[in-house]
């Protein structure tokens, strides 16, 4: 008799795991909170071990998709402009890794994954949220909003940084601030002047801030996204004033400053993390699993955010198919999953924290960065155990 699963959340990580659950043969249950399925956002970047996820899935020419491939990353010193180190993307990192690295507008994956999961026979509820669940006994129980409960032989958690289920079952609360928030711009392509018209992925590390920047939807629109130390109301997706981001980039050159002066309108969020993954137990209890920014909230300073929701997705994919209530039953399977995952996570979140330290350095630790920078190159900026496995 087919398994099925509950998965809470209908964001990249929930519909990736929807996606992965119905390739292992199980049936499916998406319960999303919000009215209609959507995402909100702006870009993002998926390395080599994304993307090949992505094509694993058959997703990766998908016409919604919309990718850009940049043909390098090149980092940037905010305060005096210099170039400090270059990494090869483009038909480089597609020779190194057997994947490309893409640029990509975060509703785009969104929309693909989301047509996958229904394509594939998930049964996806928008407007039905996941109040509760009990998964130490013989199924995984969870109780919607409304009183209405459901029942099936595992339960995903991918509710989010903010996870609401995660604080009930681990009673750990919620994901705290980090101190830093995101200022998010997209901006049409064509209506920029030439000289800003950058087709690679540019990364300026300034005094307590950082700027990134490169193309998404086919080269179409620019996203621009600024991280200075603040704090902000913990929500997505805010109305935001410019005037803290302009005042902390009055001391970078004056290139960066003419990127910030062209945005007319910029949306915030603030940047909500955990501390690095300490053992397993934080990604799988008894018929649950966690996944994604539920499981693992990180900075987003490795881009690794949706490339890890993937992969946990294709790590669940792998312990369901195998799953068999006589060899292998389900929480010892979920179990499996966990023990996977955890420290190549807590290696990601772990890294991520490093590099808001060393971007936004000041200082000697600023001139000693750029010295590394310019010594190390590409060797320095590559992470082939990242983007390898």
């Amino acid at each position: 008799m087919a398994h099925d699963i509950l998965v809470a959340g209908g964001g990249i990580a929930g519909l990736a795991a929807a996606v992965g659950a119905r390739a292992a043969g199980w049936e499916v249950r998406v319960f999303e909170k919000a009215a209609a399925f959507a995402e909100a956002g702006a870009g993002l970047q998926l390395g080599p071990n994304a993307t090949r996820i992505l094509r694993e899935w058959n997703l990766l020419d998908h016409p919604a998709l919309r990718p850009y491939e940049p043909p390098r990353l090149s980092v940037r010193d905010a305060v005096d402009g210099r170039e400090l180190g270059v990494l090869r993307l483009g038909a480089t990192a597609r020779e190194r890794y057997a994947a490309p690295y893409l640029t990509l507008h975060r509703a785009d994956l969104h929309t693909v994954l989301l047509d996958a999961a229904a394509q594939a026979g998930a049964h996806l509820h928008a407007g039905h949220a996941i109040a509760g669940a009990r998964v130490d006994g013989e199924t995984a129980q969870a109780d919607l909003v409304g009183g209405t409960m459901v029942e099936a032989d595992a339960l995903a958690v991918a509710d989010g940084v903010w996870s609401a289920l995660r604080t009930q079952l681990l009673g750990d609360g919620p994901a705290p601030a980090s101190g830093h928030v995101a200022y998010r711009a997209l901006l049409p392509m064509a209506q920029l002047p030439a000289s800003l018209r950058q087709q690679e992925v540019q990364a300026w590390l300034g005094p307590r801030m950082h700027l990134v920047r490169y193309p998404v939807r086919g080269g179409e629109a620019l996203n621009i996204v600024a991280f200075i130390e603040g704090r902000a109301e913990a929500a997505w997706d805010q109305d935001a004033g410019d005037g803290e981001l302009r005042a902390v980039a009055r001391a970078s050159c004056r290139e960066l400053q003419a990127l910030v002066e062209t945005v007319d309108h910029w949306r915030l969020w603030p940047v909500h993390d955990r501390p690095p993954l300490r053992s397993e137990n934080a990604m799988a209890l008894g018929r649950a699993v966690l996944l994604g920014d539920a499981a693992h909230p990180m900075r987003p300073y490795l881009a690794q955010g949706a490339g890890m929701a993937l992969e946990d997705a294709l790590a669940l994919q792998k312990v369901l198919a195998a799953c068999s209530d006589r060899v292998l039953d389900v929480p010892t399977s979920l179990r499996r999953f966990a023990l996977d995952r955890w420290q190549r996570c807590a290696r990601v979140q772990a890294r991520s924290r490093r590099n808001g330290w060393i971007f936004h350095a000041d200082g000697a630790l600023r001139l000693a960065r750029n010295l590394s920078m310019r010594i190390g190159g590409e060797r320095l900026l590559d992470l082939p155990w990242l983007y390898g496995a």
